[in-house]
Formats: C-alpha cells, sequence, structure tokens
C-alpha cells in the first residue's frame, strides 16, 4: 500500500516537473529576441538556439498561421552527423561531431512518446558510428521495451552492422533501411558511398540475410541522380524482396549540399522531374516501390537534429527550432514546418509494426 501511494506521489512529481519545464520553456520563446543567454537546466550542448557549440545564432523560423501543433506521429532522429561514407549529395552532413549524452537522448524520446510518436527512426550520418553500434542499440531497446513504441527503424548504409548487433538487439527492431543507390559497384564508388575494398552490394545482400534471420523487415533506400538514373534494378530489387524500396529524387539543401557554406556540392547529381518520372515508369511493375519526389519531401518529414531540434526546409535550408528538451514538444513543433497532410498524402503511415508484417521470417 505504501508502495502504491509513494508510486502516485512520484507521478504527480513528475507531472508538476513537466509543466514548469514547459511554462519555462515558453518564458524563453518569449525572451528570445532580447537575445538573452538563457538555457534551461538538463541541457549539456549549449544554447539549442545555436547551430552548434561556439557557432552564432541561425535565424529562426517565421512562425505558423495555425496555432495548432501537429502531431509527432513519425519521427526521424538524426542523433549523428558523422559517417563512413562521403556520398556526393549527402543533405545531413557532418557540421557538428555533437551527440546526446544517452540519458538526455532518452528523456526526449519519451517526451516525443507522450506528445504523440508512434514510430521513430534513427539515421544520421551513420548510426552505427557512435560506440560500435552500442550506442543506436540501447536507444532501439528503450524505445521498444520501455516507451513500448509500435514501430522503430534505423537508416544505415549496412557498412558497420555486424551479426552479433542483431543477436542483442534485432529483436527490439521493426525495420532495417539500407541505402543502396546502384547495383553497379562502380557507380556506388562515383558516388561516394564505399570505404576501402568492401563492396556495397554484397555487404547488402549479407544484411538481407540477417534480417530474415533475427526477424527483422528489410528496407532500401536509393537516391536517384545523374549517375544512376539510367539504371535497370528491377531484377536486384525483387531478389531481395524489401517490404520497401524507398526511391528518392536527388534534393539540394542550402548549407548541407548546396551553398558557399556546405560540405558537399550536389549540383551534379541533380536531376529534372521528368528524369526521375522516367526512371519511375520503367520500375512501375516492382510493387514494393515508394517514390519520393523533392515536392514530397521537403515539408512531409519530421526530422530532429542532433540536439533534438526540429528542422524546418521550407525555404531550402535546414532552420532549427528551439530544442525540445528545454521548450517541450508542443513549443517546438510548431517552428518544424511540417506538412501533416502531405505526410500521409505520401503514405508516410503504413503497416511499420513487424508483429503486423505477414513475412516469411
Amino acid at each position: 500500500m505504501q508502495l502504491a501511494v509513494l508510486g502516485r506521489l512520484l507521478s504527480v512529481g513528475r507531472a508538476v516537473l513537466a509543466a514548469l519545464r514547459g511554462w519555462l520553456g515558453a518564458l524563453c520563446w518569449s525572451l528570445s529576441p532580447l537575445s538573452l543567454p538563457l538555457s534551461l537546466p538538463g541541457w549539456r550542448g549549449g544554447p539549442p538556439g545555436l547551430a552548434g557549440p561556439g557557432l552564432s545564432p541561425r535565424p529562426e523560423p517565421e512562425r505558423e498561421r495555425d496555432d495548432a501543433s501537429p502531431t509527432p506521429t513519425s519521427v526521424n532522429y538524426h542523433f549523428t552527423r558523422q559517417c563512413n561514407y562521403k556520398c556526393g549529395f549527402c543533405f545531413h552532413t557532418a557540421k557538428t561531431s555533437f551527440v546526446l549524452p544517452l540519458e538526455e537522448a532518452k528523456r526526449g524520446l519519451a517526451m516525443l512518446k507522450e506528445a504523440g510518436m508512434e514510430k521513430i527512426n534513427f539515421s544520421g550520418g551513420e548510426p552505427f558510428l557512435q560506440d560500435r553500434g552500442e550506442f543506436v542499440g540501447k536507444l532501439v531497446q528503450f524505445c521498444k521495451q520501455e516507451l513500448e513504441l509500435p514501430s522503430v527503424s534505423i537508416v544505415s548504409n549496412g557498412s558497420l552492422i555486424r551479426e552479433r548487433w542483431f543477436e542483442k538487439y534485432g529483436e527490439y527492431l521493426d525495420i532495417l533501411a539500407i541505402s543502396c543507390d546502384s547495383f553497379d559497384e562502380d557507380v556506388n564508388v562515383l558516388i561516394g558511398r564505399h570505404q576501402g575494398k568492401k563492396n556495397h552490394v554484397e555487404n547488402l545482400r549479407t544484411l538481407r540475410q540477417w534480417c530474415q534471420k533475427y526477424a527483422v523487415a528489410f528496407k532500401i533506400n536509393s537516391v536517384i541522380n545523374r549517375f544512376n538514373v539510367e539504371e535497370d534494378m528491377k531484377e536486384q530489387i525483387k531478389a531481395l524482396n524489401p517490404v520497401r524500396w524507398k526511391v528518392f529524387q536527388c534534393l539540394l539543401i542550402e548549407g548541407e549540399n548546396s551553398g558557399e557554406d556546405a560540405l558537399r556540392e550536389a549540383e551534379k547529381f541533380v536531376i529534372s522531374d521528368e528524369d526521375f518520372e522516367r526512371f519511375l515508369d520503367r520500375h512501375k511493375d516492382v510493387s514494393c516501390l515508394v517514390s519520393e519526389s523533392n515536392e514530397k519531401m521537403r515539408d512531409s518529414y519530421l526530422i530532429l537534429d542532433e540536439y533534438m531540434r526540429f528542422l524546418n526546409c521550407r525555404n531550402g535550408r535546414k532552420e532549427p527550432s528551439k530544442s525540445i528538451l528545454d521548450v517541450g514538444v508542443e513549443a517546438a513543433i510548431k517552428f518544424s514546418g511540417f506538412d501533416e497532410k502531405m505526410f500521409l498524402r505520401r503514405g508516410g503511415k503504413y503497416v511499420w509494426s513487424k508483429a503486423d508484417m505477414k513475412l516469411d521470417w
């Protein structure tokens, strides 16, 4: 009985602390034009309004006209920008080396769950670089075991994943998406999707086998660009039989892969809308194909950066909100530029829990 009373008191205490944090967050937002160096307790990475520790402030995105906050049903958490590949069109480049402490990341994920998150996707950079995959593994386990999220997924280039990771964390992962832009290894080298002598395509097939062995749904992501737009991938994709083949049109983001302060120069990779449509038409009989043009991509993803700030891409560059760790999810998401209707229109919500998938494991 005493333990039950104590539990209820702790729950009330947490609710009061959450309310206070939200109130303080709102106060920070209202005072931000005064350029005061405010930072709430619990933030360890420097003021979230900065592009990174020691960097000058970025302009805040314009406020949404609609005061209603969208629900963070599906969130993409790019917890690291570091990567062992150098893909020429990458639009989330290694501009910082910062990674949140594990417990802070868990706190933010719990806040997102409370706000309505059903699916979390961990990305980068390369998520398996941090602590040899242990960091993302612990987050995957936390989200499935503690938060009981319906869907937990990872996007990776696959080069650093080992079978022992599946043995330890595979049961907690719903979907593993591997980026593969070509089934011609010379083209992968031209794009920058390689490291040393390791064959990216051969590794893709190995990862497919491990996913089947450890009951993880296998997905492929491909960026269609100037170097692969004429390729016919039908037979290879059908042989690998992913649950989804996500086909993206190469996208320019100022400050990331375009412009003076960018770390990549992706202009040479860009294709026209007509080129993209021709590629899609060539692969129209691949049943698992899901296409995403630049128009669909830009505003239909909720992206969290390494500081847990939502990134607004509406103006062609990534403009960060305040961190959810400081102001709460509801305040931060209003500045995300997220188009919830486009998210649903592009098929952003689908059967994403492996418990609901009818697959031959």
